[in-house]
């Protein structure tokens, strides 16, 4: 089931486009196993699965990041990881602009690809780290992206979309995944002033 937006704009986008040209359908409440295989964009962006969980959605989606940080340790370099990272980037902002133009929902809770990337960005830099330093990015990062202080809601407030029936998609893509990119700065700096001192 897809849900899709129109735009009586002639400016429109194919990707802002409804795919029918009909009326935006509801939004859709929580993303299912069958929406998530039903398109390649919505695998993505819910994380393999990650973002399928009714409670707690980024904490299990940042949680699929670290496994999948240290099984990508074990098979590529370094620079490997982040040429991985840089093309998740653009694939991210095309798969979350989709997901949520399909759920007819401008940041659906499911989408954690953002947390995803984000959290890889984390890893990646403050690597070569032992588990416990691995904990605290996790921590740091979680509650920079929980509670969005500061820049993060700045971030977050910047690309909001709140009217469905006039949601720019490929705005609100970029929006999903630019607070998290804000959380994920966040944590490291505040990981880089702790080694600093």
């Amino acid at each position: 089931m897809q849900a899709a937006s129109s735009s009586s704009s002639s400016t429109t986008s194919p990707i802002d486009a409804s795919p029918s040209g009909a009326m935006p359908l509801p939004s859709m409440r929580r993303a299912t196993l069958r929406f998530m295989l039903s398109h390649p964009a919505h695998f993505i962006a819910l994380g393999f699965g990650s973002g399928l969980p009714r409670f707690a959605p980024g904490t299990v989606g940042t949680l699929w990041a670290w496994a999948a940080f240290a099984v990508m340790q074990l098979w590529f370099t370094p620079a490997t990881i982040g040429w991985i990272i840089l093309a998740s980037l653009p694939v991210g902002w095309w798969a979350c602009t989709v997901t949520a133009r399909d759920m007819n929902v401008a940041d659906p809770g499911a989408v954690v690809w953002d947390e995803v990337v984000a959290f890889w960005i984390v890893l990646w830099l403050v690597t070569p780290a032992g588990l416990l330093a691995q904990a605290v990015a996790f921590a740091l990062f979680r509650y920079f992206d929980a509670a969005k202080p500061g820049p993060v809601a700045w971030a977050d407030a910047l690309f909001k979309q709140r009217d469905a029936a006039q949601v720019r998609w490929w705005h609100a893509g970029f929006g999903i995944i630019l607070d998290d990119l804000v959380a994920a700065f966040c944590t490291l700096l505040v990981i880089a002033l702790w080694r600093a001192w």
